[in-house]
């Protein structure tokens, strides 16, 4: 579905999917459980899953002659961590947004983690004081503006890589790359449980299962907490993605799939019930995952697993995006673990 786009290689190549044996023993041992390691995925400042999207606009930055990446985020953004990272390895300039998207008040919230990583990596940080929204945000067109006012060559990405003409081509790679593994597998996945916020990695996987009809088979778990807009805005990235790809058949708005349940009490605050899952998942598999974005994710694959939502002998895929970094951000909330 990809052969007609150009991809600049920054993974290391598939991604491991392994099983979650113990939680799913815990969890009553009805459906099976695996997680496809996407924060694993590559040896640039952690990975996670903005690379695949990077891998798909980075050729298109590099042919608009840009000298200067342009992104925007919260705090503890994973999004411009890895904009960073991929500009260092590229060799342009860097320039973050980052919001305050998140009202959380750990003393060292804005020195660790994601942040921290993205200053070693020599990008320039503005940090502005504006709330939570998956919109396109003045202060990130503003930073565009001053790029170029100083003479740079400002390619911009918006939040998440999201609404970037290529930001949902990515995942549809994932559903492809699933797909292979599947048939060395023996089986197929009947399920796929993906985070969604800004919208394109849900988008991507959602047209990359149409094609074997499991758009609806990909849940998507709400952790923006502004579900209604994150639900239009898979919708409009999966459309113009399906068109991108010539996948052959429409998105309907019934193909996304988006659980309201977990995303409380707001973007990037954990509730006790993600926090719990965070420590259940870290306790029965060794595997982290973050207050914001695949604790709640795992969280909701908990909930719905013990609620009966998934028939008994399903195969649940569980898509980690990486993002384990910004848990350092949380150290208070986890500080007797």
């Amino acid at each position: 579905m990809l052969e007609k786009f150009e991809r600049y290689p920054l993974t290391f190549g598939p991604t491991p999917i392994e099983r979650l044996e113990r939680l799913g023993a815990h969890l009553g041992g009805k459906v099976e459980l695996y997680a496809k390691r996407e924060d694993c995925n590559s040896g640039l400042a952690f990975g996670g899953n903005k690379l695949r999207k990077l891998e798909y606009i980075i050729p298109d930055a590099i042919a608009s002659n840009a000298d200067t990446l342009v992104s925007i985020g919260g705090v503890q953004s994973n999004h411009t961590r890895m904009v960073a990272a991929v500009a260092a390895k590229i060799g342009m300039k860097c320039r973050l947004v980052q919001e305050s998207w998140v009202p959380h008040e750990d003393a060292v919230y804005d020195r660790v983690g994601n942040i921290l990583l993205s200053r070693i990596m020599g990008a320039d940080i503005e940090m502005v004081d504006q709330g939570f929204d998956i919109g396109i945000r003045e202060s990130w067109e503003a930073a565009i503006a001053d790029v170029k006012a100083k003479g740079g060559k400002p390619y911009a990405i918006p939040a998440g890589a999201s609404v970037h003409k290529y930001g949902g081509l990515g995942y549809v790679g994932f559903a492809e790359e699933v797909r292979a593994q599947e048939k060395e597998l023996g089986f197929a996945f009947d399920y796929i449980i993906v985070c969604t916020v800004t919208g394109s990695t849900h988008a991507g996987m959602l047209v990359g299962f149409a094609k074997d009809g499991r758009a609806r088979k990909v849940i998507g778990i709400d952790a923006s907490f502004t579900p209604a807009q994150t639900r239009a805005q898979v919708l409009a990235i999966a459309r113009n993605t399906a068109e991108l790809v010539e996948l052959g058949r429409p998105i309907v708005e019934d193909d996304v799939v988006l659980v309201e349940d977990y995303a409380h009490p707001a973007y990037g605050v954990p509730s006790q019930e993600t926090k719990d899952a965070i420590r259940l998942c870290a306790r029965l598999e060794g595997m982290i995952t973050d207050p914001v974005y695949e604790g709640k994710s795992m969280q909701g694959m908990i909930d719905l697993v013990q609620k009966g939502y998934f028939p008994e002998g399903s195969k649940v895929l569980y898509a980690h995006l990486g993002g384990a970094p910004a848990i350092n951000g949380y150290a208070y909330a986890f500080r007797n673990g």
